[in-house]
């Protein structure tokens, strides 16, 4: 193609830019120009049919054109760009009487589960406990043996643990049926003084209404030279008049069995019903909530203390009950059914932290 033929192309396609009156017509001459196929390109790809001599002078007419169809192509974009955005301002307005859409931090909830094991470790740790862990599959050692808990007990069988297949050395590791285990791990690797909770999973073949074969659990251990009975009150009581933030709370402790514990006492709490509402620290009426006891010396000589010299208390109790006491929550098989419904009723917004100044539940 000869240079007044270049030329008469470059004016073609500049007056049709010119023309251009959106941006999708726009683009239509950017591609039919410098596209793959288009007309510009078509004139790079004769290069090669040119002989030596004329190819210099015509790569540079064509890269001249290139450059100058690009160059009007970029000024009208941003020209129309321009057109578009004042022609959106000019008709399109905003109602800023309508809400504000909340968002996923306003729409996300946190399981009650959840937040009541958060609201249970704010109150230890400020008694100055601190958070232990261990693995949901366990020895038979660990859940059974060091707890003190005797072969023919029924907690050992088929029908109330889970267990996994025999290894080679005999043994059967299982799913652990307390979070106790954490306690006996804590004491074979730490010394005394020791002052735990264990929160976690915990498995039992076991399913109704107020059962389930996977809960929570969380259990306190306090172990040093000088620790009784009256310690153990004291910590209960102060728990449950935080937990349920009331001034005053009444507890009965009754006498109870427990392998790992001795005394052992199962804990109760007075309430009274209005209505629905059950209102903790009133009434007459009793609840129980947790066991516990004083540390069973076999317990202690098991993890290699002497009984002598140290003493302790352990408690337990299920963090899906006291939740399901607290918050009002009629039947536990809903904590693990997966129902958005529920879990956007009973639920807590994201930033909902509990914190013992402001109140666990504000």
């Amino acid at each position: 193609m000869s240079a007044p033929e270049l030329d008469n192309l470059g004016s073609e396609l500049l007056d049709a830019i010119a023309r251009a009156s959106t941006l999708a017509k726009l683009e239509e001459v950017r591609v039919a120009a410098l596209g793959k196929k288009g007309l510009v390109s078509a004139l790079m790809q004769q290069l090669g049919t040119l002989p030596p001599e004329a190819r210099k002078d015509y790569g540079q007419a064509v890269n001249a054109l290139k450059t100058s169809i690009g160059d009007a192509l970029e000024a009208k974009r941003a020209e129309l760009a321009r057109a578009a955005t004042a022609e959106k301002l000019a008709h399109e307005r905003a109602d800023v009487t309508l809400p504000v859409r909340e968002g996923p931090l306003a729409d996300g909830r946190i399981h009650p589960v959840s937040q009541v094991t958060c609201e249970i470790t704010e109150i230890f740790a400020d008694m100055g406990f601190s958070i232990a862990e261990g693995p949901d599959i366990e020895t038979d050692f660990n859940n059974f043996t060091a707890l003190n808990i005797p072969p023919e007990h029924p907690a050992r069988q088929d029908h109330d643990t889970f267990y996994f297949a025999e290894a080679p050395d005999g043994s059967r590791p299982l799913l652990r049926t307390h979070t106790s285990p954490v306690q006996i791990r804590t004491m074979l690797a730490q010394k005394p003084p020791l002052r735990i909770i264990a929160p976690g999973r915990v498995y039992r073949c076991d399913s109704d209404q107020t059962h389930t074969p996977m809960f929570h659990q969380v259990e306190g251990l306090v172990i040093d030279e000088e620790t009784h009975l009256g310690h153990l009150k004291w910590v209960l009581e102060e728990f449950c008049k935080a937990f349920f933030e009331v001034k005053q709370v009444k507890m009965r402790f009754r006498a109870s069995y427990f392998p790992f514990t001795e005394p052992s006492m199962e804990v109760d709490i007075g309430y009274a019903k209005i209505g629905d509402e059950i209102r903790i620290g009133e009434g007459d009426q009793w609840l129980e909530i947790l066991g516990c006891g004083m540390v069973h010396p076999n317990v202690l000589k098991n993890v290699g203390l002497d009984p002598e010299r140290y003493q302790g208390f352990a408690f337990g109790l299920g963090i899906d009950r006291i939740a399901m006491l607290k918050y009002g929550m009629p039947d536990l098989r809903a904590f693990f059914a997966g129902d958005l419904r529920w879990l956007k009723h009973y639920g807590f917004p994201p930033l909902a932290i509990p914190i013992l100044a402001a109140g666990l539940s504000s």
